[in-house]
């Protein structure tokens, strides 16, 4: 998929950090950043001058705290245009599916969502820094992650599961904010039940929906420009698949291509739709199967099959091995390691 290299610097920032008691001049002075960044139109900076601020930003607020002053500060005066159209939604499930679409616009990090008929499961992942991640991002994420969906239902939602590789000291804040307490993991997720991911947004709109989404696909399709057209549409499949579309007549129509012109572009890159069907489904069914609560039911609906034995022919294909086998295997060599 292709990654953003620039990510847009919204006035709301400016508000964000003053609600939290930051001096937002003061920031950009630590993080070695223009002074202007945060009043010049069309601002822009790297993943790299990214996490440089949110380093800036952990070392003034603290690591212990800063997630939770980002969750008492939100406000919908300070969100990003993807982020406040995510709230526009009619219920999480579609706001996250958005935001996984545009998140790249915000920030160097990925979301990955899969809802399934018991769960939605919000994975989140970065890229683009040489160093250590900032240790408070990945549990401000989460906080942020909940806190909209609260803003949205105007109701206390509880995960069922929060995880992320270092959990903080003060663990009965968080325990206190999230409603349990956070567990140590490979991941960085967020795990919500069915009935909370349906749960409606009363901000929910969809005339103003109508309103962001141009401007955010354009913002996508500049991104997108120079991605190898192989690379795009993996990118579509990953947000079809759990919804059922994942045909090459609705990734050519996504693409605003028809179905001969994507056919022939693919061969100009030496690769088929079906080898990246195959390829994109095999790679979510090994991150599936790493996680041992989605069951190879919900990983064959994720994955668009119509059965499970479909599934588990395909991955025999695939890997000459079962997903029962796989699984067992990779919870083997994990009992080992620890």
């Amino acid at each position: 998929m292709k990654r953003a290299t620039h990510f847009s610097v919204q006035p709301g920032w400016r508000l964000l950090l003053s609600d939290m008691g930051l001096n937002p001049d003061h920031l950009l002075r630590l993080a070695q950043l223009p002074a202007d960044l945060f009043t010049r139109k069309d601002s822009t900076i790297t993943a790299a001058q990214y996490f440089g601020l949110w380093q800036a930003i952990e070392t003034s607020a603290g690591v212990a705290s800063l997630p939770l002053l980002v969750g008492a500060a939100i406000s919908v005066e300070a969100f990003d245009p993807p982020i406040f159209a995510s709230l526009c939604s009619p219920n999480l499930n579609v706001a996250m599916q958005r935001l996984s679409a545009f998140k790249k616009l915000v920030g160097p990090m990925t979301l990955n969502v899969q809802a399934g008929q018991a769960k939605t499961v919000i994975t989140l992942e970065c890229y683009g820094n040489e160093g250590h991640i900032p240790k408070s991002l990945a549990m401000t994420e989460l906080v942020f992650l909940t806190q909209l969906i609260r803003l949205g239902t105007r109701y206390r939602v509880i995960p069922l599961e929060v995880m992320l590789p270092e959990v903080p000291a003060n663990l009965d804040d968080y325990a206190a904010y999230f409603g349990l307490p956070p567990k140590k993991g490979a991941l960085i997720r967020l795990t919500f039940s069915a009935q909370d991911a349906a749960r409606p947004f009363l901000t929910a709109n969809e005339a103003m929906w109508g309103y962001f989404e141009p401007g955010l696909r354009k913002r996508l399709s500049t991104l997108d420009a120079t991605a190898k057209i192989s690379e795009r549409v993996r990118a579509v499949l990953l947000e079809g698949l759990p919804a059922g579309e994942y045909s090459i007549e609705s990734v050519a129509r996504h693409l605003a291509l028809s179905k001969r012109s994507l056919q022939r572009q693919l061969s100009e890159e030496s690769t088929s739709f079906k080898d990246i069907l195959n390829a994109t489904r095999q790679q979510l069914a090994l991150h599936y199967l790493s996680t041992a609560s989605v069951s190879q039911g919900e990983i064959a609906y994720l994955l668009g099959f119509q059965e499970v034995n479909s599934f588990i022919r395909a991955f025999k294909d695939w890997t000459g091995n079962t997903p029962a086998a796989y699984r067992h295997d990779l919870n083997d060599l994990v009992n080992t390691v620890h």
